[in-house]
């Protein structure tokens, strides 16, 4: 049995510069993201008959890898070399897609990772990161960026550079603990209690990429300034990047954001948030805030009846929990 914990996680700056209509034709993307303390588990066993069992939303019992309807699981197996009988769990730390906290791309590095292990094979990030965009990009012909794939992998805070040859360099943003402690405590998410599919906002987004160069532009610039910040410990500057990028991306395409999320926005920068964004590609999920600590309490009264969902910033990528014959 095999049992991997991948991290879900939150990025600061430079979303939109990661797909690939935009750093394969404009100089290359860059993100600065941060791995949290909620995961992705993914459980893999043997079975003794001759057929896939695959477990999560709903279970599904094959006979073929052919007929696995759950094209992460079914694309991960053939990439990984996997055919054989097995039974794979996959559970959430924060259940349901559209939260934009990368948990499609978090499972399938998760699901690579246990893959690999199963047959005594150990990827490095940088690889299970790669493997995981071409499953999710290149198989399944989905639309989206390489961040969550790669940040799922290496865990900690990171900045990326996305190339045009489609390579990718993780750089470490060199937190202390206390650090990194600090930085959690600057930061809060709640639920907007909308979830949304990214596929159309970032398919309109990618469409509208040549309309939008000075925007991209700014909004990759932005990647450097938030790592710049957090090496200072400047959370209200990171907080101030982080609302511009919000900002700008709010005009990349429809469907980013709404009346009601940019009230609830307004009311927490009153309250005394430094700024913040929704979450992955916008238009629900979680709101995340950069603000004072003190000023925790506030913002959740005028928050309410929003749920704040406790995070910490880890250091942890995926990893193997449990391997065991």
């Amino acid at each position: 049995m095999i049992i991997t914990r991948t991290p879900l996680r939150i990025s600061f700056a430079g979303g939109g510069t990661d797909l690939p209509t935009y750093y394969r034709t404009h100089g290359g993307g860059a993100v600065t993201s941060a791995a949290i303390d909620k995961y992705v588990h993914v459980l893999v066993n043997p079975k003794f008959d001759r057929s896939i069992r695959v477990a999560y939303s709903r279970t599904e019992d094959v006979e073929r890898l052919d007929d696995l309807q759950h094209g992460l699981v079914r694309e991960a197996m053939r990439l990984a070399g996997v055919h054989e009988a097995l039974e794979v769990h996959t559970i959430a730390d924060v259940p349901g897609e559209g939260t934009g906290l990368g948990s499609s791309s978090t499972l399938t590095v998760g699901l690579l990772n246990a893959l690999y292990a199963y047959r005594g094979i150990l990827k490095e990030p940088a690889e299970l990161g790669a493997e995981a965009c071409n499953i999710e990009i290149d198989r399944l012909g989905g639309t989206l960026g390489k961040q969550d794939q790669y940040i799922a992998a290496f865990g900690g805070v990171q900045y990326f550079d996305f190339h045009p040859d489609d390579t990718v360099r993780a750089s470490p943003v060199p937190l202390r603990t206390p650090d990194r402690e600090a930085l959690s405590d600057h930061l809060s998410l709640f639920y907007t209690g909308i979830t949304r599919r990214a596929e159309g906002i970032l398919k309109e987004q990618s469409a509208r990429t040549s309309e939008k160069l000075d925007a991209y532009g700014r909004i990759r610039i932005l990647a450097a300034e938030a790592r710049s910040a957090l090496l200072n410990g400047d959370y209200a500057r990171l907080g101030a990047i982080v609302d511009e990028g919000w900002r700008l991306k709010r005009g990349l395409s429809a469907g980013i954001s709404t009346g009601e999320i940019d009230a609830r926005y307004e009311a927490a920068r009153a309250a005394g948030a430094y700024g913040g964004k929704i979450t992955g590609a916008g238009g629900g999920g979680f709101l995340m805030l950069l603000h004072p600590p003190e000023r925790s309490r506030q913002i959740a009264t005028a928050l309410s009846p929003m749920e704040r969902l406790p995070v910490r910033v880890t250091s942890e990528g995926s990893r193997i929990l449990f391997f065991g014959r």
